[in-house]
């Protein structure tokens, strides 16, 4: 793969392959994690995924958030969402396919996220991610975001569910 792209999902057939690599990121959590089945079912049905996916523009295009697709060779190899927050934006459902992994389409998705926040005049851009996501984690504070405990969020009581906030009016250099 030489040829990679992330683009604002827009199109009936991005739509298509973005709701595609949605339900291929669950079932990548649940391979995963399998400890965790209940906890995984549980947030795709407190987040109405499928019903937010057939309602995909009134979900994720702008205002209430934004979603990136990126392709490798012309082919769905990866997605990111960033999702309104009560005055703030939410990085989630970040998710590059096994075979684009290591081109640098995680930070390519996750960047995109990051601009499409600082845009939107967004200070404060948060995520989730499950603990044994070391890549996915390692990646996010080579970004600049920074570890924090809320037990009031979605499993915040929860140690295998890692917060994530990053501040978006500090200078970056």
């Amino acid at each position: 793969m030489t040829d990679f792209a992330v683009d604002k999902v827009r199109d009936d057939l991005q739509i298509c392959h973005f709701s595609e690599m949605v339900w291929a990121f669950f079932d990548f959590l649940r391979d995963r994690y399998p400890e965790m089945l209940a906890e995984i079912d549980e947030y795709i049905e407190h987040q109405n995924v499928a019903g937010q996916l057939q309602a995909f523009r009134q979900y994720y295009n702008p205002p209430q958030g934004e979603a990136f697709l990126a392709t490798a060779d012309g082919k769905p190899v990866g997605i990111c969402l960033l999702k309104a927050r009560e005055g703030s934006g939410e990085l989630n459902r970040m998710f590059v396919h096994k075979k684009a992994r290591g081109l640098g389409l995680g930070r390519l998705l996750a960047q995109s996220v990051i601009d499409e926040a600082r845009r939107q005049g967004h200070e404060t851009l948060f995520l989730g991610a499950l603990y044994r996501h070391e890549e996915a984690l390692a990646l996010y504070e080579s970004l600049g975001f920074k570890r924090y405990r809320d037990e009031n969020e979605l499993h915040g009581d929860n140690p295998r569910v890692i917060h994530m906030r990053m501040d978006l009016c500090e200078v970056t250099q």
